[in-house]
């Protein structure tokens, strides 16, 4: 699936990945986390399934030959998503989401020194503008070591490391069939989780229309943009496009819970903003003709 319009894809995939920390605080009260999480994937599970089961794409070939790399990245997001809704038990939506942000680090010294990623003279330029904005905002101080910090900070490590392997080795599967086996195996692991924690129980009715929205929301349209322009970009620039989204979460602080931003927040934003788009006019710099 080629999508020539990677800006608006990556903008709409920011507003809805933003969301993520918000869905799992919201569930909190209603049913404990591990739960959460699980009925979340299975929902989405659901969705993607009956969505291919109706067009007649779904193929278990591709679970039979790729079934080492669904299972990895099955775990990684399982494991991932639980450690995050594990983690607002600790610490507030926005702190998280910020917190995420480390995966910066992860994704992109995954996407260099593995993947053999390759940036221009501009977008290394514009990568240490965006770092040391992503830095400036998610800079906690002694936060760090309380123990939901730490939860988001491995979790963001395991998502990084899914997304390396499935730039390296799922490009090539249907995109159909890739999503729907990823959701499946990432539901299984959870599933796994919360039985051998005993922790397995049926979700309360007022929490089932939550649970459907934010799977909608959060796994299949988000995660559906978050491939796709993964199989479009190179890992190094698909992650410096998204260090935009702690810029947007100080958006949705001020928006919806009147938090003012600090100068802090400000001045990592700006320099954010001003390193994404030093590497997306880079990216669109057309290479100079060979010499005859």
């Amino acid at each position: 699936m080629k999508i020539t319009n990677i800006p608006i894809l990556v903008a709409v995939l920011l507003v809805v990945d933003s969301l993520h920390f918000v869905f799992a605080n919201a569930l909190h009260p209603l049913i404990p986390p591990s739960i959460s999480a699980l009925y979340v994937m299975l929902a989405a599970t659901l969705e993607v399934g009956i969505y291919g089961l109706y067009t007649r794409q779904i193929k278990l070939i591709h679970l039979k030959d790729n079934l080492p790399f669904f299972l990895a990245i099955g775990f990684l997001v399982a494991a991932s998503t639980n450690l995050n809704y594990e983690a607002i038990a600790f610490i507030d939506p926005g702190t998280a989401t910020l917190l995420a942000q480390t995966g910066v680090l992860w994704r992109l010294a995954l996407g260099i020194f593995w993947l053999k990623d390759i940036l221009s003279g501009r977008q290394i330029l514009g990568a240490a503008i965006t770092l040391a904005g992503v830095f400036t905002i998610t800079y906690q101080g002694g936060n760090f070591m309380r123990l939901g910090s730490l939860l988001v900070v491995v979790s963001a490590f395991m998502y990084a490391l899914h997304a390396a392997i499935t730039k390296r080795s799922g490009d090539g599967i249907d995109f159909l069939n890739f999503f729907f086996f990823r959701v499946l195996m990432s539901t299984l692991f959870l599933a796994v989780f919360s039985v051998s924690r005993h922790a397995l129980d049926f979700p309360p009715r007022p929490a089932w229309l939550l649970l459907i929205v934010a799977a909608t929301v959060d796994i299949v349209i988000s995660r559906v943009l978050y491939y796709l322009a993964l199989r479009q970009l190179t890992l190094s620039i698909h992650t410096l496009l998204l260090t935009l989204s702690p810029v947007l979460t100080v958006i949705w602080a001020l928006l919806f819970f009147k938090h003012i931003p600090s100068n802090q927040q400000l001045l990592g934003g700006a320099a954010v903003i001003l390193g994404v788009a030093i590497i997306n006019l880079a990216r669109k710099v057309p290479p100079k003709p060979a010499a005859a």
